[in-house]
């Protein structure tokens, strides 16, 4: 994955390590300046409009705006697609009071095997859609049982056995609601009973889910990066079968969320990058959070990985992450 001038990002991930330590000597007005000129001028960023960002700590939101004509704002409703993944590992975590089973993980962590997956229909409910022809009646994959196999059988199977199989996609969105606890106004909905990839909501909403986890108030706060899995099958055959990530980035994958620790390139974040385009993030460091939030339905079939929105937002993503740790406009 060339992630957009990938040498350059090299160069600003050594600095990203050290956010904690740069904190007391950046200004927040600078890195607010950087973060800025970053996302509505460089020329990576520019490609990727509109789209809205946010950059916030534990506490509150630190900088934000809107780039290109149209952009969403935080309170536009868009599709998360697999930045739904990391709401619903989160909803587990609680509901476990933080200590996963064995079997937690390798659902989480996408080793379970239940890898004949491809989509629900709006009208299902969780256990319908798991059972349904379309995704091979919910059965087991012997042959990918411990490797890592990016595929939302695992969560639909998992909430399955958590007790969430009659849900419709409504009744699923107040369960997790109730279960994460972020407050009655938290908005969150399914288009779909998928666990793994229905979500909608907000950049403001995915936000207080971020704050909340930095701040300890929700279990993920302290699972970040735990029980993390290799996720390339060229750096890792024995381990892994499918990522979509493209494979010149060897990341690995936790309990629903990404670690960005690619030894070439890689900047520690820890993320959820939905196809669409939505693209959270915390920093390695877990002092800062944010947000790349768009809707761009273009380039899912590409061949291209710089085409796919995902591919896209962790990119510009990244740059301007940069240049907040960094108070340097990037690239």
């Amino acid at each position: 994955m060339r992630l957009i001038a990938l040498s350059s990002i090299a160069m600003v991930c050594t600095l990203s390590s050290h956010a904690a330590d740069l904190s007391d000597r950046v200004p927040l007005a600078q890195r607010h300046m950087a973060a800025q000129r970053t996302a509505t001028q460089a020329q990576a960023c520019v490609a990727a409009q509109p789209f809205y960002w946010e950059i916030g700590n534990a506490e509150r939101t630190l900088a934000s705006g809107q780039a290109g004509e149209q952009a969403p704002s935080a309170q536009t409703m868009l599709a998360l697609a697999s930045a739904s993944k990391w709401l619903y590992a989160a909803y587990v975590a609680e509901q476990r009071q933080g200590k996963l089973s064995d079997k937690d993980v390798q659902f989480l962590s996408f080793q379970s095997g239940y890898t004949r997956f491809r989509v629900c229909r709006p009208g299902q409910t969780v256990g319908e859609c798991d059972n349904s022809l379309l995704n091979g009646r919910g059965r087991i994959d012997e042959q990918t049982v411990g490797l890592f196999d990016y595929n939302g059988g695992h969560m639909q199977k998992h909430a399955a056995l958590m007790g969430l199989g009659t849900l419709n996609k409504d009744e699923l969105a107040t369960a997790i609601k109730r279960g994460l606890h972020l407050g009655p106004d938290w908005s969150l909905r399914y288009n779909q009973a998928q666990l793994a990839g229905g979500g909608v909501s907000t950049a403001a909403d995915y936000a207080r889910f971020l704050r909340a986890t930095l701040k300890g108030d929700l279990q993920m706060g302290a699972l970040l990066g735990s029980h993390a899995v290799c996720t390339n099958p060229q750096t890792c055959p024995k381990e892994a079968v499918k990522t979509p990530i493209p494979l010149s980035e060897s990341w690995h994958y936790a309990i629903g969320h990404w670690v960005e620790d690619d030894p070439q390139v890689g900047d520690g974040a820890f993320s959820s990058p939905g196809a669409f385009g939505f693209y959270p993030w915390i920093d390695a460091s877990k002092t800062f959070y944010g947000i790349v939030a768009r809707e761009d339905r273009s380039g899912l079939r590409s061949d291209d990985p710089d085409q796919k929105p995902a591919v896209q937002s962790v990119a510009w993503g990244r740059w301007i992450r940069a240049a907040w740790l960094t108070g340097r406009p990037q690239p």
